[in-house]
C-alpha cells in the first residue's frame, strides 16, 4: 500500500471530500449534489460532458460545497492517478469515494459479443474500480496516516441475474465488482476503511437509450413489484447511508435496491 511517506501532500480543510466518479449525468450526479447538500466537499470525475459536468458543479456549489470537475477515464491507470492527485490538491484528504462509473454496452447474445466491447466492459467497470480502491486505499488507511474512510461500488442486479440474451457480459463484470467489495471489505477493515457495494436496479438513466435498447426500462418496471423502476435519487440515498457513521458497522456488504425484483 505504501509508506506514509509516500502519501500525497494535502491540505486538510475541515470538511469531508467525496471524489465520485462517472458524476456528469444520472446516479453519479444525484450522489454528487446529495453529498453536497450534506457537507461534503467533491470532485465530480467524467469522461467527455464538460458542459454536464459543470453543471453538477455549479449545483454542488449552490449547496454550499467547494466542488471541482475532473476529466478522466477509469480504465486508465494514468488517468485514474491524476484524477486523485487533482482532488488532493484541489480540496484536500479524502473520506469518501463512490466508484460510479460504469458502461453498459450493446445488448446481445454472447456469440454476438466482440472482444473490444468485452476489454472495454472489463478496463471500465471492474479494472476501473480496482484502481480507484488501490488510490483511495493509499490515502485512507490509518497505517499510512490516513484517517480512514469508505468506499462504495456500484454493482448492478445483473450480477445475481446474469442478464441472458442481452448484457451477461456487463453483468459478469458487476460480479466481480461484488467480489472485490467483499473481499476490499475485510481486507481494509482494519485500515480504517469500509468498502460496501449497492446491487442496482434498473434506474432512469440515459445508459440504456445509449446502449441501443431504450425499451428496458419500461420492460423491467413491470416486472418490478413496487412498479415502476428507479430514479437517480434513490441510488444516492443509499450510497448516502454507506457513507455515513449510521452505517459503522458495514462493510464487506452488497445491498440491492431495485423496488423488490
Amino acid at each position: 500500500m505504501g509508506s506514509a511517506a509516500s502519501q500525497p501532500k494535502t491540505v486538510d480543510r475541515g470538511r469531508p471530500v467525496a471524489l465520485v466518479t462517472g458524476a456528469s449525468h444520472g446516479i453519479g450526479a444525484a450522489t454528487a449534489r446529495l453529498l453536497a447538500a450534506e457537507g461534503y466537499d467533491l470532485c465530480i470525475n467524467y469522461l467527455s460532458d464538460h458542459g454536464a459536468a459543470a453543471r453538477v458543479v455549479s449545483d454542488c456549489e449552490a449547496a454550499g460545497a467547494t466542488a471541482i470537475a475532473v476529466p478522466g477515464n477509469v480504465g486508465d491507470r494514468g488517468d485514474v492517478r491524476r484524477v486523485f492527485l487533482a482532488c488532493d490538491e484541489a480540496l484536500g484528504p479524502l473520506s469518501c469515494l463512490v466508484n460510479n462509473a460504469g458502461i453498459i454496452g450493446r445488448a446481445c447474445r454472447m456469440e454476438d459479443l466482440l472482444p473490444e466491447e468485452l476489454e472495454r466492459t472489463f478496463a471500465v467497470n471492474t479494472y476501473g474500480v480496482v484502481y480507484c480502491i488501490q488510490e483511495a486505499a493509499r490515502r485512507m488507511s490509518v497505517r499510512n496516516g490516513g484517517k480512514g474512510g469508505t468506499i462504495i461500488n456500484m454493482s448492478s442486479l445483473a450480477a445475481m441475474l446474469g442478464s441472458p440474451n442481452e448484457y451477461v457480459h456487463y453483468a459478469a463484470s458487476k460480479g466481480a465488482v461484488e467480489s472485490i467489495t467483499v473481499g476490499a471489505g475485510k481486507e481494509l477493515a482494519a485500515d480504517g476503511i469500509r468498502v460496501n457495494a449497492i446491487r442496482v436496479g434498473t434506474t432512469n438513466t440515459r445508459i440504456h437509450a445509449e446502449g441501443g435498447n431504450p425499451q428496458r426500462p419500461a420492460k423491467i418496471a413491470a416486472l418490478t413489484p413496487m412498479g415502476r423502476i428507479a430514479e437517480p435519487e434513490d441510488i444516492a440515498q443509499a450510497a448516502l447511508w454507506l457513507a455515513s457513521p449510521g452505517s459503522g458497522f458495514v462493510t464487506g456488504t452488497v445491498i440491492t435496491v431495485a423496488g423488490g425484483l
